[in-house]
């Protein structure tokens, strides 16, 4: 059976459960920045959560009333609007991160780590691989030096 024109995960949940899940898990993202979670609830706030941002960057009165109706604590509103829509200015979208993590012991349940980007990661991997190249050439250099001395 296809699921043509459904785009929503149901989590064994019933529509009331299952939004609630998904409200209670968007105020934890937004106050903790970063939640453990099983991979198809990580997935399933990932857009809801980039909509949210993307109304909080606008700022205005409308936008704000709108998620003050998907957040279950006014604190996670207040922190989304001023603290965080700050910190996503520059950025167009992607502002969470899905790291796998392995399976839960007990079911085995595929877990995961959404998390808020924050910062530009991509700046600091380049500086990473400079870095390793420049101490992969010393190595190298006393490996050579070893050798001629093994000779």
């Amino acid at each position: 059976m296809h699921r043509h024109a459904y785009n929503q995960r149901k989590l064994s949940l019933a529509a009331g459960p299952r939004r609630a899940l998904v409200r209670g898990l968007i105020d934890s993202l937004i106050l903790y920045e970063r939640v453990e979670t099983t991979e198809a609830k990580a997935k399933t706030i990932a857009p809801q959560f980039e909509r949210l941002v993307t109304k909080a960057k606008k700022g205005d009165l409308h936008n704000y009333r709108q998620i003050m109706s998907v957040t279950l604590s006014p604190i996670a509103a207040q922190k989304l609007r001023y603290e965080l829509a700050d910190n996503f200015k520059s950025r167009e979208g992607g502002y969470t991160r899905i790291i796998k993590t392995g399976v839960r012991r007990g079911d085995g349940a595929p877990m995961a780590v959404i998390e808020l980007v924050l910062d530009d990661k991509p700046a600091s991997k380049q500086v990473d691989t400079k870095t390793e190249k420049t101490e992969a050439k010393p190595a190298k250099s006393k490996e050579a030096a070893t050798e001629g001395a093994k000779k």
